[in-house]
């Protein structure tokens, strides 16, 4: 930036920070209004939408297992940019001198995952997991890895962070960069466990879901003890599109809203391509071959949520271990013990996962709410009607038929 006549240099470093101060003011303001009509929102087992046999663990999320922790950063600033960062924190300690086993499943691969080939190389993850927009994958990248560097332990050694997006340009200006330092060190400070923000929020804010506004939503599973007592929980950033399926209810065809429908408008005449990034985690002692049969077990629940994994759409399902007795050390000159599940134990699992997927999924939907800019609109789906069509299917309450 260059002074002005009689500016000195440290007023010259001070005036972007201004800038930036009430930027962040009136993002904060938005941000605020936005995050009080989500908590007014259900989650769906709020209106007695129950998905599948197994319980749910004491919060419903992807933080009911071991030491996951969540965080988001919500940017909305002026009238284009409406996105965010959202990191998962798989486990306590230095990743990389302790890293974990886990696997990424391709699903349909028209997208920009960094880090993904050394992870199906090595079956193992090193950072933290950042979900943004996709054109913010790089500026989060550098920035990841610029927070791995400042753990404890750290040397100077090659780090392979790992960051996965989804397009929100409907509503986003995602050419301006807008996730930087600040941003995903905001999100990695705010990761906790316990109860999760969901709907449009963090790398949410833009995404939508059927054509509807959609965004981030979670979900667990916690097996009984006959079947190993382990938990998986699910988060999801969804943008993609298909049929909307709830329960088996066509929610989609009922609300007019889907796939290669004649009468769209050509503004939305792509609603059947679009994203999907799901995260899998679980206590389980599992290797990363067992990982790797885990997700894609994610893919079978984002089928009964309506997708069919378009050409467009870039589907990636990233799964890892928590339990300690499957972490191993980096560095090591003698052979390190692990102890795993056989593939026999693994079909309660994987219903599970499917399971928490789909309900996952539910949730982000039901959270969202309706996001506005300059480029667009992605409205909120309206829950009166969906509980309606549920209701006229009988897709509810199907815990107490039991």
């Amino acid at each position: 930036m260059a002074m002005r006549k009689g500016q000195s240099m440290k007023s010259a470093r001070t005036l972007p920070w201004v800038l930036l101060t009430a930027t962040l003011a009136c993002s904060a303001q938005l941000w605020a209004q936005s995050s009080s009509e989500n908590e007014s929102r259900p989650r769906a087992r709020e209106i007695g939408l129950v998905v599948g046999i197994f319980e749910p663990g004491e919060n419903n999320a992807i933080t009911d297992v071991g030491e996951v922790k969540v965080g988001h950063t919500t940017v909305i600033r002026g009238d284009d940019i409406r996105t965010g960062v959202t990191a998962v924190i798989p486990a306590e300690g230095n990743l990389y001198t302790h890293p974990i086993p886990a696997w990424i499943h391709v699903g349909n691969g028209y997208g920009k995952l960094i880090g993904e080939t050394q992870v199906r190389e090595f079956g193992e993850i090193e950072t933290p997991i950042l979900l943004t927009c996709t054109l913010c994958v790089w500026s989060a990248a550098n920035a990841l890895k610029e927070w791995v560097y400042t753990q404890p332990g750290m040397g100077e050694h090659t780090v392979n962070p790992i960051v996965g997006e989804t397009n929100d340009a409907r509503v986003n200006n995602m050419w301006a960069d807008p996730i930087q330092r600040a941003e995903v060190f905001a999100a990695l400070a705010a990761a906790r466990g316990g109860a999760v923000e969901e709907g449009s929020v963090g790398a949410g804010t833009g995404t939508q879901a059927f054509g509807w506004k959609g965004g981030i939503g979670t979900s667990s599973r916690v097996l009984p003890e006959t079947l190993g007592g382990y938990t998986v929980g699910v988060l999801v950033q969804t943008n993609y599109g298909g049929v909307m399926s709830i329960n088996g209810a066509p929610v989609g065809r009922e609300l007019g809203t889907y796939a290669f429908k004649d009468s769209l408008p050509p503004a939305n005449a792509d609603r059947e391509d679009g994203s999907i990034m799901v995260v899998v985690a679980t206590d389980a002692p599992l290797s990363e071959l067992g990982l790797s049969r885990l997700s894609m077990r994610a893919m079978l629940g984002l089928g009964r949520t309506g997708s069919y994994a378009s050409n467009g759409s870039g589907d990636y399902v990233i799964a890892f271990s928590t339990n300690p007795t499957v972490r191993k050390p980096r560095f090591s000159s003698e052979p390190v013990a692990t102890t795993v599940l056989v593939n026999d134990a693994l079909s309660p699992l994987f219903a599970a996962t499917a399971e928490a997927t789909v309900e996952a999924v539910y949730n982000a939907i039901l959270k969202a709410t309706t996001v506005s800019s300059a480029r667009g609109e992605l409205k909120a789906v309206p829950v009166d009607a969906v509980k309606s069509i549920l209701e006229k299917y009988n897709a509810l309450n199907w815990d107490e038929s039991f």
